[in-house]
């Protein structure tokens, strides 16, 4: 008997495709949660505290990470912070909902550390090419930005043995049903 967690974390390699699965989850099972992450960095027109994300300034982000308040947070491109609000997550468990959080791999290890009966489901490319593909194809890096990126993804595919559970993202739909099945929820019929 496989105990369904409350929190099931969503992470892979850069590109892999984890926004567009969540998303995906998103629009088509409102009974899963997606938690809402807590920034530093200010609201985009159309952004709302609260859903979009936890708008907070640098003290009080500083006090939630003094507080042990985060699950994870880390500092995005040298500026601003990001981290899941521990608060939030337990309240979503409380009230009964399955939480998905779709995060980088250094924030799922944080996870791991925090709340190690969480389920790790890792988010991989159908093959190595497809990643490469990924990767190369948007055609706005330069060479050598690539090779850095492919170092980068090398490493991140590395790390799946960290992970309870293998989801490949070879089809969006598919991916997103089976991350629900794991979750202990029944895939919608398409």
């Amino acid at each position: 008997m496989s105990k369904k967690p409350g929190l099931t974390v969503l992470a892979g390699p850069t590109a892999v495709g984890k926004g567009t699965v969540s998303t995906y989850i998103r629009d088509n099972y409102p009974e899963v949660w997606l938690s809402v992450s807590a920034t530093t960095r200010p609201p985009r027109p159309g952004e709302q505290d609260g859903v979009h994300y936890f708008f907070k300034s640098a003290d009080e982000f500083d006090a939630l990470v003094a507080g042990g308040e985060l699950l994870e947070w880390a500092v995005v491109h040298g500026r601003n912070r990001y981290g899941t609000l521990r608060s939030t997550v337990d309240a979503a468990i409380a009230d009964g909902r399955s939480v998905l959080l779709e995060i980088d791999l250094q924030g799922a290890r944080q996870v791991k550390q925090a709340v190690p009966e969480a389920q790790f489901v890792f988010l991989a490319p159908p093959s190595w090419e497809e990643m490469v593909r990924r990767l190369v194809g948007r055609g706005t890096e330069t060479a050598e930005e690539q090779q850095q990126r492919l170092e980068t993804a090398k490493l991140e595919l590395a790390a799946e043995p960290e992970f309870d559970h293998t989801v490949i993202n070879d089809d969006v739909r598919r991916a997103a049903d089976e991350l629900v099945s794991l979750m202990g929820l029944t895939p919608h019929p398409h």
